[in-house]
């Protein structure tokens, strides 16, 4: 008989231990390592029997072993002390405070987030970003509220069978046993917001708080009594579901959550966000609630627009048009269609704010977009793949122009650096941070550093095995002897670990089989894999993906040098990163948006070995690692997968493995030990998400408080000034025209340091020259006449004939070379973010 609700009993806890309560509670354990060893000294089995959950570790452990330690006196004394050190931590000035005219608050929302295996609430790398984004938030002091959903049973467990077959369990969670509480009323009931749905149906969702250092997180649970019970399950699973339960959940995580921040300020004596973050398209509508508030507040659904976009920033993860949700607009419009869901809305308004050229579809990511005055990619090769991706709704605009900007991904330090090697940077080098530790340092022995890898790589081995044995144990009974001789600690590990969807060619490895083999067991350089990953439920084809690797896998020739690992989680992952010398991504370029896994491993001292995309396109330096080359985009997919599987065993053959292999006389591989300083030395600060944190900060966050300050001033009058001279300039610019051109100074060829003269004659209409920006745009001739690497000069108003308005500039000659350009008049406004943001555009012909 199987349960069907869990729930958890802590032991009583004597008043000189209550203090682990606020410890346990407060998801910095997660990444702080002196509270997390506290914890195991409760007891390791039991720890490790809880998932590394303190929550659970203080249901298991009994009235006799908490008596124990109540007596002893040494660890009564670490558990005040590290409860000390928390409030220090939540109470003291960080980076952030030091700033002027930051915004007040921040509120970020995200489908997922993945904190800890504790508070299985993530699927994936947008999840985990997620997480890490709180967390370094926390230490900068941030004044971010995450908010997101509570799914009942997070994403799914996954278990191999025998044949190789992924399978999914949905263990449904017990939020009561989970380090969360839930937001109460001065009446003691939980705090509910509610939507109204088709049908005159009511969605009610209670709201519980994660603690994540210094910053909340909130998740809207809809599993209440009050919910009719085909509602109850709206937030049953994690990206569970499509149609219409897939967009009552983002309705949910749009518009409850900020019904649900609302609360929260109440309730707490708190303040409304300045600035709001859509981290993907799944929480876009989030800016309907927000100008339905201020249409009830007496502005027009323009004017509330021009409000709300000042205030958000928007974040695209995907340059794989698959990974956008869409919706039927009849769908979309049957939820708005009676006013009920977001007074003040109209359903048209509504539609037109996520429409595409495909008649019928509502698109979260143009949502995103046209309610965000600020958006960026997730990498610079992935902010040019979404300007191109994206450029459409920018009609006019050549790619360079589109307002899509980009801030390369980071991961939280703390969390996914191996304890192996915060100690080692603590003992040697007396840093308490990796990210800034002196790796070069001649206090660091090449020994030392290279013993510290075995070690991670020698805890990676001995979890493998653990985790086989078990998965032989539950599919077969018993567990095979050579279990016992899965992987060594002295072989060279490479590791790949993530989402499986096509792209991500988890199999590429396995295109010369053959191949493969003879490396695995080359008698003087082998090589190992450990191998992770999870398929989507409904994805039959990455689950056949999964299912050919581990056949493979079970050839007795290979099957100690290469490993499945099922249930890829964050536990796995920070045994997996360190563990491995090598980790491996090969996705079709330009697919792969960030790929924050290889940064994971990179911080612990591993080499990646990547194609040239995501992060990698941007750091790879030659030192820190091994490119492999990209085919031709144009070529078939399978040349193309044969060209680069050829190219990636290559490399495995005559420059990795050599390398790790070449030794001294001490047994030491120098030239490797030389590259993990390099990576640790380099790569540590740019690839943290504190780095990342700081330039969201700088380039979106900030500006986004400025230009939301600027349109709400006096009683919003600016926002009503916008929105008019945008409905004119929109009205209008169907009018405008370039004349015609004329350029002095180019009759003989001009040297570096003459001048230019350009004038161009503009027919406005009904616009006035204060509405617009005449410019020049200059840069070097492509083979098609395209201009790239190009820069823009503004032409000033010189004054107007009964035809024409004149623009004119003399422009310096500042480079040598064969140049082209052309003239273009945008909008021009000073609350407007960029040239492009109207999508209007009159071009010379």
């Amino acid at each position: 008989m199987k349960a069907i609700r869990t729930f958890t009993v802590r032991s009583s806890l004597p008043e000189s231990l209550r203090p682990l309560e606020a410890l346990a509670t407060n998801l910095r354990w997660s990444w702080h390592e002196p509270t997390r060893e506290l914890f195991r000294e409760v007891s390791l089995d039991a720890w490790r029997g809880a998932g590394h959950d303190p929550i659970q570790l203080l249901g298991r452990v009994g009235q006799e072993r908490i008596a124990e330690l109540a007596a002893d006196e040494g660890f009564v004394g670490r558990v005040h002390a590290l409860a000390q050190d928390l409030d220090d931590y939540l109470s003291q000035a960080r980076w952030y405070q030091s700033l002027d005219g930051a915004p007040r608050s921040i509120g970020y929302f995200s489908p997922e987030f993945g904190i800890t295996s504790a508070l299985p609430q993530y699927s994936g790398g947008l999840g985990i970003l997620a997480g890490d984004h709180l967390k370094a938030a926390s230490d900068l002091g941030i004044p971010i509220v995450g908010v997101g959903l509570f799914y009942q049973a997070g994403y799914f467990r996954q278990a191999i069978s025998s044949e190789g077959w992924q399978q999914e369990s949905y263990p449904v969670l017990d939020p009561d046993g989970l380090p969360l509480t839930v937001l109460r009323g001065d009446d003691g009931a939980p705090v509910l917001v509610t939507l109204a749905l088709p049908g005159g149906r009511t969605l009610h969702a209670r709201i519980w708080e994660a603690r994540v250092g210094r910053v909340p997180l909130l998740l809207l649970d809809t599993n209440v009594r009050d919910n009719a019970p085909e509602l109850r399950g709206v937030a049953d699973r994690l990206y569970g579901g499509g149609g219409e339960h897939r967009l009552v959940q983002e309705l949910l995580l749009g518009i409850g959550g900020v019904r649900a921040l609302a609360a929260y300020a109440e309730r707490t004596g708190g303040e409304m966000p300045e600035v709001y973050h859509s981290n993907e398209g799944h929480a876009g509508f989030l800016g309907l609630e927000r100008i339905g508030a201020l249409v009830a507040d007496g502005l027009s659904f323009a004017e509330a627009l021009r409000v709300v976009r000042a205030g958000t920033v928007f974040t695209t993860h995907t340059p794989v048009p698959a990974g956008i949700d869409r919706f039927d607009a009849s769908l979309v419009r049957a939820h708005f269609a009676t006013g009920e869901l977001v007074p003040g809305i109209d359903a048209d308004d509504v539609l037109a704010l996520g429409a595409e050229a495909t008649e019928g579809v509502f698109n979260m990511a143009h949502l995103g977009f046209a309610l965000a005055q600020r958006a960026n990619g997730v990498s610079r090769l992935h902010g040019s793949v979404s300007r191109e991706m994206f450029g459409a709704l920018w009609p006019g605009f050549d790619a360079d122009d589109v307002p899509i900007g980009s801030v390369t991904n980071g991961v939280h330090a703390a969390t996914w650096t191996s304890p192996h090697l915060k100690r080692l940077a603590a003992e040697v080098l007396g840093a308490s941070d990796t990210t800034k530790a002196d790796w070069g340092s001649e206090a660091l022995a090449d020994d030392m550093l290279w013993a510290v890898r075995r070690d991670m790589r020698q805890q990676l081995v001995t979890e493998a095995r653990t985790r086989t044995r078990r998965q032989h144990e539950r599919n077969q009974g018993a567990a095979p002897a050579w279990v016992d001789r899965l992987l060594d600690p002295d072989v060279l590990t490479i590791g790949f670990a993530r989402r499986v969807p096509t792209y991500k060619r988890l199999t590429l490895m396995l295109h010369d089989r053959e191949r493969l083999r003879a490396l695995l067991t080359h008698p003087e350089r082998p090589v190992q894999l450990v191998i992770a990953g999870k398929s989507h439920p409904a994805d039959e084809q990455g689950k056949q993906l999964i299912q050919e690797l581990v056949r493979f896998g079970q050839d007795p020739a290979v099957r100690e040098r290469i490993v499945f690992l099922e249930d890829y989680d964050i536990s796995m992952a920070k045994t997996l990163y360190p563990g491995c010398d090598v980790w491996l991504n090969n996705p079709l370029r330009p697919l792969e948006a960030c790929g924050t896994s290889g940064m994971k491993a990179a911080l612990n001292g591993s080499l990646n070995l990547s194609i040239l995309d995501g992060w990698w396109d941007e750091y790879h330096d030659e030192q820190n690692g091994w490119a492999i080359p990209s085919a031709n985009e144009r070529v078939d997919a399978a040349t193309r997968d044969a060209l680069e599987a050829t190219a990636l065993y290559d490399l495995i053959e005559h420059q990795v493995a050599p390398r790790f292999y070449r030794r001294d006389e001490r047994g030491l591989p120098r030239d490797w030990i030389a590259s993990i300083r390099h990576t640790l030395e380099t790569m540590s600060p740019e690839l943290s998400a504190e780095r990342m944190l700081q330039q969201y900060v700088r380039d979106l966050y900030a500006p986004a408080a400025v230009a939301e300050r600027a349109v709400s001033a006096d009683d919003y009058a600016p926002a009503r000034e916008l929105a008019a001279w945008t409905a004119r300039v929109r009205d209008a610019f169907g009018g405008v025209r370039v004349l015609h051109v004329e350029i002095d100074g180019v009759d003989s060829p001009p040297v570096v340091g003459d001048s230019i003269d350009v004038r161009a004659y503009v027919e406005l209409g009904t616009l006035q020259p204060d509405d617009v920006r005449v410019e020049v745009v200059g840069g070097r001739m492509g083979d098609g006449g395209e201009l790239y690497d190009t820069r823009r000069f503004a032409l000033a108003h010189e004054g107007a004939s009964a035809s024409a308005d004149r623009f004119a500039a003399t422009l310096p000659v500042l480079r040598a070379g064969t140049f082209g350009y052309a003239v273009r008049v945008v909008p021009a406004h000073d609350l407007l973010s960029s040239p492009a943001e109207l999508g209007l555009v009159a071009v010379a012909g």
